[in-house]
């Protein structure tokens, strides 16, 4: 064999054997390598839900506006709730009034009883001095007499005492009247001040869908905001590629719109996935499929990926449910 013949063979086998080198490291970066295409932009999304119930009376904001913590994003008629503070000041003046009145009353009682216990110790002790008296120098009727006002003052401490003891009663439910009208206007107040619907943290109204004029019932979400400061990125990862991604590692985040890259780390990895194929039976037993496909596609595993957003290129506009590529670069120990 010619010498041209022996440098072409090995050159073709050279050339055969890095491209099936080449092919190898591409084929393991791609099955094994911690990365994906398979990445959404996530963020928290506060459901606005008003406190009270009524008509909304007018709305503050725009579709897509910023806004900030406090702003006030619709405002409910506040006619009613109004009249309800109204009304409930009216309540704890009179509350007060009663109170008042009944405090005077246990007053009285209370001066009463010292009155009629000065009484009875007058009327006990003429009683005791008569009753030792010698029989020449005071009648028996005598005696009998002081004995029987000394009952009847006694008896009449004790009717005093009771009507002091009733005034108290009626004194301390008069004072808890008076709590009850005080919380009843605090929550009349409350209930005003929550007919402004206001933003719970910064963020971007999105998909505004109320108006003035529509009916807004208490505890039924009536728009969607978007928290500014709660972005994150969700790779999901196949699980073959699961044991090269790790907690603190690195991450480069490629968005699909317009090629920008950002910064950002693993934050954790979800511990579990639904298993559509086999659902819980009846009877809460396993529901088995009976087939087996011998093609297996590795199941996705969803990564938990914080973004540096301090480091953001100028004019990026993140939007929850964008697309991205993300590359995970581990931390070496």
């Amino acid at each position: 064999m010619k010498l041209p013949s022996i440098l072409r063979f090995a050159l073709t086998a050279l050339i055969v054997l890095v491209s099936a080198f080449v092919a190898h490291a591409l084929w393991k970066r791609y099955m094994y390598s911690p990365w994906t295409r398979d990445a959404r932009v996530r963020a928290d999304v506060v459901r606005i839900t008003p406190d009270v119930t009524g008509v909304v009376a007018s709305v503050a904001v725009r579709d897509n506006q910023e806004v900030r913590k406090g702003e006030v994003l619709f405002v409910i008629d506040q006619a009613r709730f109004r009249y309800a503070v109204e009304q409930a000041e009216a309540t704890l003046a009179a509350a007060e009034a009663a109170a008042r009145a009944a405090g005077a009353s246990s007053d009285a009682a209370g001066a009463a009883i010292a009155a009629r216990r000065a009484d009875y110790q007058k009327a006990a002790e003429q009683s005791e001095r008569r009753q030792k008296m010698p029989g020449n120098v005071i009648s028996a009727e005598m005696r009998s007499d002081a004995a029987a006002s000394a009952s009847s003052a006694r008896a009449t401490l004790h009717q005093a005492e009771a009507a002091h003891h009733q005034a108290t009663a009626a004194r301390e439910q008069a004072v808890a009247a008076v709590q009850q009208a005080m919380v009843a206007l605090d929550r009349a107040k409350l209930d005003l001040e929550r007919t402004e619907v206001r933003a719970p943290v910064d963020g971007y109204v999105t998909n505004l869908d109320v108006h003035p004029g529509d009916y807004a019932a208490a505890g039924t979400a009536r728009l969607a905001l978007v928290d500014r400061d709660s972005y994150w990125i969700y790779g999901y990862f196949e699980e073959t590629k699961l044991p090269y991604v790790h907690v603190g590692d690195d991450v480069e985040i490629r968005l699909m719109a317009g090629d920008a890259q950002l910064q950002g780390r693993v934050e954790s990895i979800a511990r579990g996935i639904g298993d559509v194929d086999n659902p819980t039976g009846a009877n809460l037993l396993a529901n088995v499929t009976p087939t087996f496909s011998w093609v297996r596609l590795a199941q996705r595993v969803p990564v938990r990926i914080a973004i540096d957003t301090q480091h953001l290129p100028a004019g990026t506009t993140l939007a929850a449910g964008m697309t991205a590529t993300v590359v995970l670069h581990p931390v070496r120990g």
